[in-house]
């Protein structure tokens, strides 16, 4: 039996200290994604069925290009962040759940860059 208190037998055995960032960062993109998912999805949809040159043409402008590349990023990040809460949160093992951790981060990433990689080619190729 020692003679500290309650706070200091606890304090610096909590949590590592990216909780508050990480909800922060959640609710910033879930946010950000209201706006950007109707400023994507209008011009997005005109280009459904259209072909390639609708795409292009779409695509070619600055601002639309813009809008997709931002919401492209929110999106993954938004994706990454909640699927990163689900697997610390349901995934016993902690080999399996530092793999699936890293394959999250990565495929996200991955994804992510491809989309705006595409999109800044339509822009840039125009």
């Amino acid at each position: 039996m020692g003679f500290k208190t309650d706070y200091a037998r606890v304090h610096g055995s909590g949590a590592a200290g990216e909780g508050s960032h990480h909800w922060w960062q959640q609710r910033v993109t879930s946010v950000a994604l209201i706006p950007l998912t109707l400023l994507f999805i209008f011009p997005f949809g005109r280009t459904l069925g259209g072909g390639h040159e609708a795409f292009v043409a779409t695509y070619s402008n600055l601002w639309h290009a813009l809008v997709a590349v931002l919401f492209i990023i929110a999106a993954f990040s938004h994706l990454q962040q909640g699927l990163q809460t689900v697997i610390e949160d349901y995934v016993p093992n902690k080999a399996q759940r530092t793999a699936a951790l890293l394959a999250n981060t990565l495929l996200c990433w991955a994804f992510g860059v491809a989309g705006v990689l595409s999109v800044a080619t339509v822009l840039f190729s125009a």
